[in-house]
């Protein structure tokens, strides 16, 4: 499989993820799905790496690279729904 299809995979998985474990109301669709989970698998690499969890490695689907993907995908969320909050001065 070629590494930009992975990538893209890994995006959906991830960020469909959060947006499941993360409740709360999102309008946006599955191509704003697929960036956050992207988003996500390289700031959970980073954050995973940082803390020594492991990392998101390409071209393989397992379990830790899901996993960290998510939970970089779900802090993007968190921290963009409360910027976004801010805005609207909720």
């Amino acid at each position: 499989m070629p590494l930009w299809l992975y990538w893209i995979l890994l995006g959906l998985v991830a960020g469909a993820l959060a947006k499941f474990l993360v409740p709360g109301r999102d309008p946006s669709g599955c191509i704003i799905t697929i960036v956050l989970g992207i988003a996500g698998a390289f700031i959970g690499g980073w954050l995973g790496t940082f803390f020594g969890w492991g990392r998101v490695t390409g071209g393989t689907f397992n379990l830790r690279s899901i996993g960290i993907a998510t939970v970089g995908a779900a802090v993007l969320l968190v921290v963009g729904r409360l910027v976004v909050g801010r805005r609207r001065g909720e």
